[in-house]
């Protein structure tokens, strides 16, 4: 390892040398703790006695080889602060780890042998091709018959998640954090074993596995990733060599909302923790792309703009971001940030922080309020589906319906629907067409594609006996024909994050709550037009420039397909009855 790039900040192969490796015929064993005073390894392989560590390097380091010790083999570091008090630790570097409540890390054979090579080598970064996501918290997609508080492993969760994906039309998955964690209700965003694959579903092999097999199935895997704060359990990385090590002193910007530690971004030794963490998951697992969470919390004091800017964070994201670029070009990484900070998705070379995506949170909110309006609500709520294209272009959007939409009192999707039964799942139909022909990538979270009407908890599978009954099931197909019409047309997503994708037809029917625009691609134009009023709205009248017909393609009303339509004049003005509630997309015959 550089030494003086892991200081500075500069590292991203950390792992390589520190933690547990098994070399010369027994194990190598290697933390960084500067302030302890002295340390010990304590395992299966010597009877949980003290084995002590010397000093290495500079010092700071500590290490120690031990020949009885082997792959799967339990262990922890017994570390003496400066006044002589102790505590067992779990390896920051270690990639596997005991399930909760134990904490004890294994020395871990990490070989592999993938088969990915065409998926690895025609993979990209899905600009100006459909990227259609399914998030998905692992443990709670299905539950085993025989075990309904317990996880399928890796293994499992191949066989069964991967036909369902394909089956719906999505072609990436986003799971929720697979990163060693504590408590089953923070969801993995509180990690203690940022190395670690949790040990719920299984080993670092079986994970390698799991993504290997949804390569062989065309489908990506992105996994979030939380590089902005920690848990604060005693034997992780909490005052790990006695002092402050990897969050900050001071309580004031120490402790997150969410009660975690933060990470101390100015330290190099922080930012080499996290850099190696962050291309430890793309190298060794094959891991397609990074979201990365509470990025606001990063860029501003404690996530408030109202505090200022983190300069040190902010520098350590663009840096990050510019090395796991300059190593997979191909890896996407989105950020989730509710802030208005600018160039999140700016290349880092232009000092903006060199994210691919950023989760449009304004677009999330403005839409879903619109939609749990009464009709004559959206009378005066209008231009909340239209705000969104003012500031599109700022930045490469992806629009989210995560898993943080429909938890905590929020409602589910469907819920979210104006009205009674019947009408949430027409409403329901007709806003996600409106998404996924809206300019930019889409996100959708498990369970919202069969209308659930429970909102998500980590102990429970999906309702999925919802689809015995026939609105459900309706719903369910509906969005995997919409699904695969996204992934089919060019004009959805060629053009995501270029001005000439997308065109206002019609953004002045306030009093109708009738919208139209086009997208484009180099081979294909498609008009889409909404009524999401109560009413019908007959005779409407819609101009499409340089259009001579137009075949319908789409509807949320289920309509069939009515041949070609001719314009009533030459200026290409179309007359057309639109459902209550209703989407439909055109294709335009130039």
């Amino acid at each position: 390892m550089d030494f003086y790039g892991f200081y500075t900040g500069k590292s991203f192969d950390a792992y390589q040398y520190l933690g547990a490796h098994s070399e010369h015929g027994g194990v190598t064993f290697r933390t960084f703790a500067p302030l302890a005073s002295r340390i010990s390894v304590i395992g299966e392989f010597n009877g949980w006695q003290e084995t002590p560590m010397q000093k290495a390097h500079d010092g700071n380091f500590w290490e120690c080889h031990i020949e009885n010790a082997a792959f799967g083999m339990m262990y922890k570091y017994r570390i003496y602060d400066r006044n002589g008090q102790c505590a067992d630790h779990c390896d920051p570097y270690g990639h596997e780890m005991e399930l909760r409540p134990n904490c004890a890390s294994y020395i871990c054979d990490l070989s592999y042998t993938f088969d990915d090579e065409d998926w690895m080598r025609s993979r990209s970064d899905c600009k100006t091709k459909p990227l259609n996501i399914y998030e998905i918290h692992f443990g709670s997609f299905k539950k085993p018959s025989k075990e309904p508080d317990g996880w399928h492993s890796y293994e499992e969760m191949a066989d069964i998640l991967i036909p369902y994906v394909k089956e719906n039309g999505y072609n990436y998955l986003e799971i929720m954090p697979l990163n060693e964690y504590p408590c089953d209700e923070s969801w993995g965003y509180q990690a203690t074993g940022f190395f670690a694959p949790t040990k719920r579903y299984g080993t670092a092999a079986q994970l390698k596995a799991f993504v290997n097999a949804c390569h062989q199935n065309g489908i990506g895997v992105i996994m979030d990733f939380v590089p902005v704060h920690f848990a604060v359990d005693g034997y992780a990385l909490a005052k790990y060599d006695g002092t402050a090590l990897y969050e900050y002193p001071h309580e004031a910007v120490g402790v997150s909302e969410w009660g975690s530690c933060n990470f101390m971004h100015s330290r190099g030794e922080v930012r080499s923790f996290l850099q190696s963490a962050a291309e430890f998951w793309l190298s060794e697992f094959h891991m397609d792309g990074l979201r990365m969470d509470a990025i606001s919390r990063a860029i501003y004091w404690q996530g408030c703009p109202e505090r200022g800017v983190n300069v040190n964070a902010v520098e350590f994201l663009r840096q990050m971001n510019q090395g796991l670029k300059q190593r997979r070009p191909d890896a996407i990484l989105v950020a989730e940030d509710s802030t208005s900070f600018q160039d999140a998705t700016k290349p880092a070379i232009e000092h903006g922080l060199g994210f691919d995506y950023k989760w449009d949170m304004g677009w999330m909110n403005d839409t879903l309020d619109y939609f749990k309006n009464p009709p004559k609500r959206r009378i005066e709520e209008y231009h909340k589906l239209t705000f969104s294209m003012m500031y599109y272009y700022d930045e490469r959007f992806l629009l989210p319906l995560s898993h943080d939409e429909v938890v905590h009192g929020k409602a589910t999707v469907l819920q979210k629907m104006y009205g009674l039964y019947d009408d949430k799942f027409l409403q329901a139909k007709a806003f996600y067409m409106y998404m996924y022909a809206h300019p930019g990538k889409k996100l959708n979270f498990m369970g919202n594609e069969i209308g659930h009407l429970r909102e998500w908890d980590e102990k429970r599978e999906q309702d999925w006996n919802l689809l015995e009954y026939p609105a459900h099931k309706s719903f369910h197909q509906f969005m995997i024909r919409l699904n695969h019409f996204y992934l089919k047309h060019t004009a959805f997503f060629e053009k995501d994050y270029e001005t000439s994708g997308f065109v206002w037809l019609d953004c002045h029917q306030e009093s109708k709550c009738i919208y139209a625009f086009e997208r484009r691609s180099k081979t294909e134009r498609i008009a889409a037009v909404f009524c999401f009023s109560d009413e019908k709205q007959p005779n409407y009248r819609l101009k499409i420039p340089d259009s001579k017909m137009l075949t319908l393609l789409l509807s949320s009303r289920g309509e069939e397909e009515t041949g070609r339509i001719e314009p009533e004049s030459e200026d290409g003005t179309y007359v057309l009855d639109l459902e209550p509630y209703s989407a439909r997309y055109y294709e335009i015959h130039g």
